[in-house]
């Protein structure tokens, strides 16, 4: 399909007026304030691919969700995805962040979408820019402003004029900023494409013959905005026919679109998962996840999208619900702060490079030829005429058996394909790549203290004589919050109200509190009765704290759950405080306005001697937030105005207490993380901004798998880590938010902890390991250096490499171990087997110390001896990676 060409237009005016060359070169000085990243060009589809620049595309695109991580961020994860073979970046729209306030915009800090799209166009990548404007994204109420549920008569996603109307205006409110700024492709921007809605296939039949009726009005609002650009629905079997339909899930090689004229495309490759408070950590091997994605290509797949490329974080209340926590590193190639993991970030690197290498046979054929090559292993062939001249044939070589080798012939050559995996031959003869077989570095996190915890002056003091510096000015201090009503904008009225409703989503607490009378009979009657009475709430989510004359009765934590709470009462009026807490809004599901927080249902006192006590009847008065919130205690400006006081060493932990002390940046460049293990639940600040919701809630103890077989259909349990431990205990603070020195870090302790074992840490990728034998396959690299290309070299005739590579700023200091011959063990394990070349370590600490990385040839002649003839033998090595001293530091060739 064709879309109205705005490029010619755009063409013809730019040559009715000349720049005079002097303001030339003064706007060659400044920053780049247009959209003018490439030539201008057009975006179409046909039932193969998109075709951008009137060519058809095998696209790659790496998920990064912009308020997930900071400006200063950004143009690191976008070159790292673009390192590791991605043509596009992808990202949700966030209405909740860009719309707080009903008619009022923030575009600013992590909020700045068109800086962030202008970095991705500046860096030579496409963008998809999916508005919906409902993301799910894990990202609080879906990324619905709260103040959206509170519009007269509304009802969210369905045929419904008052949604209808806030959604057309804030989807308008993006598609005009984008023009206005230039930054469609047919404007030379890198916007190609757009998406309207998100998975409301999953809903739809909640809302019946309206819900039908809504997605054609979104699809024919969508493309009424004149964008330019393809629009997508994902999960929509419906979509109409102007509107691409794509599949998200885990595997999708078997997805159809809705229409022959349509091409394949997967917009959510989930390569991960995200993770729940008291939950263990999920990770997809990266072994099934390339199968995944080359068996998309393989298929007829040519567009794919990592869900997530990178996480990042949850900053401030913006995680969604129920009880997701602060982090989203989504077990993605790039971990929370930045780093690549490897070996899945690497391994991905090889399989885009591969299919890169394929892309003119993918392009050229209309449709793979399909080849059975056994019970369970099958080929798929593309071939045709080359866009420079020539044939052209690429074949990629399933075995979907989930347990046994296979030995298969193709083309009269044998090939051998582990179990679960696919065999990417770019040429139709020679394999460059197979899912199973990984050949990039492993690298292993090391968190390093940048001090001794936050707190000791004698023991920092000590640090401060030995480093010249000191990683705190002052001792931790405490500030009391008020159990209760706390302030004069409180309410009294009657019965129990939504939590929603009361807080608009300002805090996450909500005070509640009445009057008990208890007369001398009801004393006499629990006596008599050995009992207690009890609250008992119909359904609450998410923490529901009881309090009796400001005493902690006790704690409900779930999920829309029945609570009963035993209270105890004395003799005369009592007052009875509750208080709901919200742990992230809903995300998925359909009628989400309806959905709310706080209670449902009847609340009541039993065990009473004349009877219940109904409290859905009896008189209220609500306070919404904390004291220490409204005075904004955790602010650089208004912190110094609160009483805080000295907190002793050794006092006891103490619930809903304020702490702050102050740190210093630890050096260098490393991402910096908080370790607050030894607290309970709460919220913290630096320098006034909010890192996020903290709890160390432990994950269960069973279901973590002891070891991980790539093997067979992924799903969220399987594979999983750290069972029996905090779900998370380091959160992340971007260097950006810190001074040098005397940073504010603040505090607010729910249940009690110990501030003074909390640590300031720092996060880097300190250990390599790699693992490459001789009969892996020839370096993806030289499969386009002109003795290949042009037929006088045989790629087989290449030897397979090792490439090791540390982080920006960061050399390899040291060879822990190196070893070609018959090693064993693994990563940080590793042992010298029966056979072993001696000069193993010298040969590779000469290749790659002092170097950011370096590639080590894994043959005979790179080793200068054949230590064991006859054996097939195998590099291991495990480097150690350190900042760089030198700023210029040596660079592989």
């Amino acid at each position: 399909m064709s879309f109205p060409s705005m490029a010619e237009s755009t063409r013809k005016a730019s040559f009715q007026w000349r720049i005079p060359p002097p303001i030339i070169a003064l706007l060659l000085l400044l920053p780049i304030v247009s959209g003018s990243f490439f030539k201008p060009f057009n975006v179409s589809y046909d039932h193969r691919a998109l075709i951008v620049a009137g060519k058809r595309r095998m696209l790659v695109s790496a998920g990064v969700h912009y308020p997930r991580a900071t400006p200063q961020m950004w143009p690191d994860l976008i070159a790292k995805s673009k390192e590791g073979g991605a043509d596009v970046v992808q990202t949700y729209v966030f209405w909740s962040g860009h719309e707080p306030v009903k008619g009022q915009y923030n575009f600013e800090g992590r909020y700045d979408l068109v800086k962030f799209v202008k970095l991705v166009g500046s860096s030579g990548l496409y963008l998809h820019l999916r508005i919906g404007p409902y993301v799910c994204a894990e990202w609080n109420f879906g990324g619905f402003p709260v103040w959206l549920r509170d519009v007269p008569g509304i009802e969210f996603r369905t045929d419904n004029e008052p949604f209808k109307k806030e959604m057309q205006k804030f989807v308008t409110k993006i598609v005009d900023l984008m023009r206005e700024a230039e930054l469609f492709c047919w404007q030379g921007g890198p916007v190609i494409m757009l998406q309207i809605e998100n998975e409301y296939g999953d809903v739809e039949k909640s809302y019946g013959q309206k819900g039908k009726d809504y997605v054609k009005w979104a699809a024919s609002m969508a493309l009424g905005l004149g964008a330019g650009v393809p629009w997508v629905m994902c999960k929509q079997t419906d979509a109409p026919e102007n509107i691409l339909d794509a599949c998200n899930g885990y595997y999708c090689d078997g997805f159809k679109p809705n229409s022959k004229t349509k091409p394949v495309l997967w917009t959510e490759d989930w390569d991960g998962w995200y993770t729940k408070w008291g939950g263990s950590l999920p990770h997809r091997p990266a072994e099934d996840l390339a199968f995944a994605v080359a068996r998309f290509y393989q298929r007829g797949g040519s567009f794919q999208n990592y869900y997530m490329y990178f996480g990042g974080t949850n900053f401030g209340r913006t995680s969604g619900g129920p009880f997701y926590i602060t982090s989203y590193d989504y077990d993605a190639p790039l971990d929370e702060y930045g780093l690549r993991s490897e070996p899945k970030w690497g391994h991905l690197k090889d399989l885009h490079a591969a299919i890169k290498l394929s892309e003119p046979a993918l392009v050229a054929a209309d449709a793979p030829q399909y080849k059975k090559l056994g019970s369970n292993q099958e080929a798929h062939v593309y071939h045709g005429d080359g866009e420079t001249g020539g044939k052209v044939c690429a074949a990629f070589l399933a075995n979907i058996d989930e347990h046994k080798t296979a030995y298969v012939k193709f083309n009269g050559q044998s090939y051998t394909l582990p179990p679960w995996s696919v065999s990417i031959l770019p040429d139709c003869r020679h394999v460059a790549y197979n899912t199973a077989k990984v050949g990039a570095q492993t690298s292993v996190k090391t968190v390093e203290s940048a001090g001794p915890p936050l707190g000791s002056l004698s023991i920092l003091q000590k640090v401060a004589r030995q480093n010249n510096a000191s990683y705190i000015t002052k001792s931790w201090m405490a500030l009391k919050e008020p159990i209760g009503i706390w302030g004069e904008n409180n309410f009294t009225t009657q019965g129990l109200l939504e939590h929603l409703n009361v807080t608009k989503d300002q805090s996450d607490y909500l005070w509640h509190k009445t009057r008990i009378s208890v007369t001398e009979d009801d004393i006499s009657f629990w006596k008599k009765n050995g009992a207690n009475p009890t609250l008992s709430v119909d359904s609450m989510r998410d923490v529901l704290r009881v309090f009796v004359n400001k005493q902690l009765s006790g704690s409900i934590v779930g999920h829309w759950v029945k609570a009963v709470q035993p209270v105890l009462f004395v003799q005369g009026n009592n007052d009875l405080l509750l208080l709901t807490q919200t742990v992230g809004l809903q995300n998925y599901g359909a009628f989400l306005e309806k959905d709310g927080a706080g209670f449902r249902g009847k609340a009541k006192l039993t065990g009473f001697k004349n009877g219940d006590v109904d409290l859905s009847k009896s008189s209220w008065t609500y306070q919404v937030g904390l004291k220490g919130e409204a005075e904004k205690v955790y602010s650089v400006e208004h912190n110094e105005k609160a009483e805080w006081s000295t907190l002793e060493t050794e006092a006891s932990p103490s619930i809903f207490m304020w702490y702050k002390t102050y740190f210093n940046t630890p050096d260098g460049t490393d991402p910096v993380v908080l370790d607050l293990g030894s607290m309970g639940k709460g919220q913290a600040w630096v320098n006034g901004h909010h890192i996020g919701r903290y709890w160390s809630i432990i994950a269960q103890k069973d279901g973590c798998d002891k070891t991980c077989d790539y093997r067979g259909a992924y799903h969220s349990d399987k594979c999983t880590t750290n069972c029996g431990k905090p779900t998370q205990t380091r959160y992340h603070v971007p260097r950006s938010w810190l001074k040098p020195d005397s940073n504010l870090l603040v505090l607010f302790e729910e249940t009690g902890g110990n501030p003074f074992k909390i640590s300031v840490k720092t996060v880097t990728a300190g250990i390599l390991c790699g693992q490459v034998s001789e009969s892996h396959y020839p370096p993806l690299r030289k499969w386009s250096t002109p003795g290949f290309m042009n037929g006088t070299m045989s790629i087989n005739s290449v030897a397979p490499e090792m490439h090791l590579h540390c982080e920006e700023g960061h050399v390899i200091s040291s060879i822990e171990f190196a070893s070609y011959g018959t090693p064993r063990g693994s990563c940080e394990k590793f042992s010298t087997g029966k056979c072993h070349a001696s000069k193993s370590l010298s040969i590779v600490s000469e290749a790659c110390k002092g170097r950011n990385s370096c590639f080590i040839e894994v043959s005979n002649a790179a080793f200068q001896s054949d230590p064991c003839k006859g054996t097939l033998k195998t590099l291991v090595v495990m480097a150690r990676c350190s900042p760089s001293q030198d700023t210029s530091e040596t660079a592989s060739d």
